[in-house]
């Protein structure tokens, strides 16, 4: 699946479009500045995979402070049976750089 950059989802958000986001960084990384994503971080993700079976056919974008641990996140979930994993391409730092909030 393709991944996604900021500005386009910007446009999805601004659509109003349902989204499942999901958060895989740090609890303190989340507090300080969130998308409004579930926080499930990374090293966690493996140990909670039961609970997201219901999204296997969804549109699923994940997110990390610059795409790095999401890239990891969207693999692994691909590798689980999920056909519709984005990753936000840069992550929330060029959420923030682009002005995006």
């Amino acid at each position: 699946m393709k991944d996604i950059t900021v500005e386009e989802l910007k446009i999805k958000f601004d659509t109003k479009e349902d989204l499942i986001l999901l958060d895989v960084r740090e609890p303190v990384e989340h507090q300080s500045f969130n998308l409004g994503g579930t926080l499930i971080p990374l090293g966690n993700l493996i140990n909670q995979m039961d609970d997201f079976e219901e999204l296997k056919e969804k549109e699923v974008i994940v997110y990390c402070r610059s795409g790095k641990r999401s890239a990891t996140a969207k693999s692994f979930m691909v590798e689980k049976g999920f056909k519709n994993v984005r990753n936000l391409e840069g992550g929330v730092l060029d959420w923030i750089s682009k002005g995006l909030s």
